[in-house]
């Protein structure tokens, strides 16, 4: 893979001419306990019924191939579909598939499913009538796997590539080990000016603030898709803490994923300073 990764960083470096979306509009919020989907859905709370108004707004964000089972709302609910790709099916009828931008409306007491494609993420807001959800049964695992994958278009997938950049530019400030690991791959190599080293060393510095990845400031950004390779090119300027100093630097960051099993992985996260008429 280390070869690969090489000649790929060389081919879109030939090709480089030259914020970003968020995976969801809220704070991501915790995530649920595997009661009524399968998967990994983060949910938080935005609004609460109240007397004046009565209905309730939540958002989801689900992460591939996390789904719902059948449900249906005494009083409906709508879904707005903010990023990434999904499925949604009544019973009875065909699934459609559901992208940023689409509105769903779930009329009363029809029951239905829905969640995350199983090659995408999706979030969504859910602006349900205030009564509780009635959960009816389990959708297999069988029926989820029989809908064919969407397609999701090259400009999907570089989008998708995109968010998931700058969401790791955000794990990175606030030291979220934990989202980093399922990020990176166990094979990634990180290259920085004081050396390169692999996934273990990368988590344990980000862990311990060893290096602080405080702010990125991303100015260009430039991803090629090549199958199940991505290789994403940014221009940044990087505010870190190092050693309990801050510095600032302009940097090239060469960041390499790779598909496995249906998730992108970071194979390779590459800084190369850009010179400016000062530091030459």
């Amino acid at each position: 893979m280390k070869n690969i990764v090489l000649l790929t960083i060389g081919m879109s470096l030939a090709t480089w001419s030259g914020a970003m979306a968020q995976e969801a509009l809220f704070p991501v919020g915790e995530k649920a306990a595997n009661v009524y989907h399968t998967g990994d859905v983060w949910l938080s709370h935005v609004l609460e019924a109240t007397e004046t108004f009565d209905y309730s707004v939540a958002q989801a964000v689900s992460a591939p191939g996390a789904k719902l089972n059948w449900h249906l709302h005494p009083k409906g609910q709508r879904l707005l579909i903010t990023h990434g790709v999904g499925f949604y099916q009544e019973k009875g009828k065909e699934v459609q598939v559901v992208r940023a931008g689409d509105v769903v409306t779930c009329l009363p007491n029809v029951e239905h499913w829905h969640g995350a494609a199983p090659n995408s993420p999706v979030t969504y807001l859910a602006i349900s009538g205030n009564a509780p959800t009635q959960w009816t049964e389990t959708l297999s695992d069988e029926a989820y796997n029989n809908i064919p994958a969407p397609e999701l278009g090259i400009d999907k997938v570089e989008q998708e590539i995109k968010d998931l950049s700058q969401s790791k530019w955000d794990w990175m400030a606030d030291k979220d080990v934990e989202r980093l690991t399922e990020l990176f791959h166990k094979d990634a190599q990180f290259v920085h000016m004081g050396g390169s080293w692999g996934t273990a060393q990368e988590l344990a510095i980000i862990g311990s603030g060893g290096i602080w990845y405080k702010e990125a400031d991303v100015q260009e950004v430039k991803v090629d898709v090549m199958g199940e390779m991505a290789v994403l090119l940014n221009r940044i300027t990087l505010l870190a803490v190092v050693g309990g100093n801050e510095v600032t630097n302009p940097f090239m960051v060469t960041e390499v994923y790779k598909k496995e099993d249906g998730t992108w992985k970071l194979a390779n996260l590459s800084f190369v300073k850009q010179l400016t008429p000062g530091n030459r």
